[in-house]
Parts: C-alpha cells; structure tokens; sequence
C-alpha cells in the first residue's frame, strides 16, 4: 500500500472535525437513554450509509448497543468503542465545543467520540478506494462502558469469541502510546460488626468496630505487590456514631487493580478469609474484581509489532504501555483473543474540564486504522 494515507485525510481534516463536533454536541450521558439513542441512530445511519449492515441491540435502561458489519467471510476483526460519556446534559454550555492552540474541546472529545469519528472515515476511505480486506469488518460501539459494561459485557464477549483479535478505539497514552496491558479493577467493601457500649462506663465490654476495621486495613495493605502490578487502597472509610459511645459498625471500601489474572485470584481469596483480631467482631465481604486484567501475551506482541510496521509507512513511531485504568479491552481480553487498546485520538483531559484532542494527529491515527483494517 504505497499510498500515504496521512495526507489523504489531513486534506479531509476540516471535514473530519465538523463530523467530531456534530457527535459532541449530542451529550450522552450513560444513564440518559433517549439522548444516547440519538447520537446512536445518527452514527447507525452514517455506518448503514455506507453500506454496512447494521443491528441494533436494544436495552430497556441504557442506548441501544450497536453491531455493525463490513466484509465477508468467516473471519472477523472486531472494533471496540463506546458513545456513552460521564458528562451531564448541560455540560456543553460551561465546557463547550471549540477549538484553541490546535486542540478540539468538548466533552466526549477524547473519551471517546473520536474513535468512532476516525473508524467511519477509515472505513469510508477503504470502501472509497475498493481496498481489500483480509477479514471483515465488526464494529460493536457500546452504550454502557463507562458504568462496567454491564449491560453489553456478554454481547461484546460473544463477539470476541467469533473474532481473530479486537482493536479497541480508545484514546492513547500521553503522547500518543497504544495500551498492551491493563490491570483488571474492582472494589471490595468490608463491613464490621462489633459491639456498642458506653465509652466511660463499660468502655471494657464493648467490641470497637472501628479498632478491628483499623487492623483490617492494615493486613489489606499488606496484600498490595507493586513488582506483580497489584494495588489495593482503602479509599473511603466510616463508622461510629458519637464520641462516647463504643463504636458497633465500620466499614472501609477498597479499590482494587491487578495486573495478572493469578493476582486478582490470590486477592479476591485473601480478602474473603479475613479473620478478626478482636474476639467477637465479625467481618462481611462483599464485592470483588469485576473486570479481569488484559494481559500483554505473545499474541499480544506479535500485534503490536504489526501496528508498529504499518505505523511506520506514516511515518508515525508507535509505542506502547501498561495501564492501571479499565476499558471494554479488559472485557473481551477474558475469551483469549489478542487485544490492542488505544488507537483513538492523542490528548488529555478524560473526564475532566479539559477534555481535548489534538487535531493535527488526527489524520496519521485514521491513517493507522486503515492500514490495520487492511492488512490484519
């Protein structure tokens, strides 16, 4: 493929931002289902437009998932990405869409509303130009990911299981890193039961909830191995009632984030057999590691190195990374199918005020995405 397609779509770009800006300022909020279904039926009639078949997967509390297909045969690369965002309706009239010093603004700029932007006009430049594809084309942009994906988790696990590999259109890294690895995440909460008493009169007969939850944290701590990529922090902590009353109940919230599947076992395992250090407390634990880690495999590497080659033809120098932060990566990672996340846009700001892309490298990220579509 000699062609440059960098220069192709930088000559697009003017078109390709107001594409951008026409998805931003449709506000998405996972939990708002009417609004979400709107940016839905516009991205559906964009894709069916040009010529794909599309299926609708239509939920009661959240958008309408999306699968859309391009291509024949049996095998399949599936596209991941999501057009839910965190921001409320009404974020765009303190945060509104704009461009300063080279960067598009806007919720749902980075986060991740231009993946699905540079995956069309990738995919409308392949149909455009007759290219041919090694596997077809499965786009499955979910409604729901950025609460857990718990309404499209098993749809997008079906998928994965039908595929050869998954490319997830999440924004990169910094400056411009793809993601091989993500630690897996999820929260515990431990709860305890100790027994009230007056704090002058019978502090002796009372169990203090909050002293057996303060040696709790310390064993949870304890769990933490930064060499194995595993974290545990005790994030939010309460219990009590008044200062002269022996506490009966604390309890402590744990977010948890592991880079090995063996980790988050070993984790999950510890925490549900705490023991008590005061006789008589009891512990409850509940919760666990909702989403497995994406591990860096060989076949992960081995897909990495293709992107880095075809990279290279656009003179772009691609790099990868490990994360901490979750996606729908980790979510089809579990089937066993390699994965490579992030190769949406380069900028900043996901979920913050500043949410931004740049957009001089858009047109070398559509660029990749073509070239990946083609020859993988």
């Amino acid at each position: 493929m000699s062609t440059n397609w960098t220069e192709v779509f930088a000559a697009q770009l003017d078109e390709i931002v107001a594409e951008l800006k026409t998805y931003v300022e449709m506000e998405t909020p996972t939990h708002n289902k009417q609004a979400v279904d709107q940016l839905g039926n516009f991205i559906a009639d964009r894709f069916a437009a040009l010529g794909c078949k599309v299926e609708r997967h239509p939920q009661e509390v959240v958008g309408d998932q999306l699968r859309i297909e391009y291509g024949e045969g049996d095998e399949q690369i599936l596209i991941l990405g999501h057009f839910d965002t965190v921001k409320e309706i009404g974020t765009l009239t303190t945060e509104p869409w704009r461009i300063e010093d080279g960067k598009a603004y806007g919720p749902g700029t980075y986060d991740m509303k231009s993946g699905i932007v540079f995956s069309y006009y990738a995919l409308k430049t392949i149909i455009e130009n007759q290219l041919p594809l090694n596997k077809k084309l499965v786009f499955f942009w979910n409604t729901d990911e950025e609460t857990g994906s718990e309404h499209s988790k098993e749809l997008i696990q079906e998928e994965g299981r039908r595929s050869a590999l998954a490319l997830v259109i999440e924004p990169t890294y910094g400056d411009g890193y793809v993601k091989t690895s993500r630690k897996g995440g999820g929260e515990f909460t431990l709860r305890v039961k100790g027994r009230a008493a007056h704090a002058g009169n019978d502090h002796k007969i009372g169990i203090n909830a909050i002293d057996e939850l303060a040696h709790q944290i310390l064993q949870i701590r304890a769990l933490t191995d930064y060499e194995q990529g595993t974290t545990l922090s005790v994030g939010v902590i309460s219990g009590g009632t008044v200062s002269n009353v022996v506490p009966e109940y604390a309890e402590a919230i744990i977010d948890v984030r592991v880079m090995k599947a063996s980790e988050a076992e070993r984790v999950t395992q510890a925490m549900y057999t705490l023991k008590p250090m005061l006789e008589g407390a009891v512990l409850t634990v509940e919760g666990g590691v909702a989403k497995t880690p994406m591990e860096r495999t060989e076949a992960t590497e081995k897909l990495f190195l293709h992107a880095k080659e075809q990279a290279k033809l656009e003179g772009l120098e691609l790099k990868e990374i490990g994360v901490g932060g979750t996606s729908d990566g980790n979510v089809v990672a579990v089937v066993g199918i390699p994965v490579l996340d992030g190769l949406g846009p380069v900028g900043d700001g996901a979920h913050a005020s500043h949410e931004h892309v740049v957009v001089d490298e858009i047109p070398a990220r559509i660029a990749l995405l073509v070239r990946l579509f083609t020859t993988m």
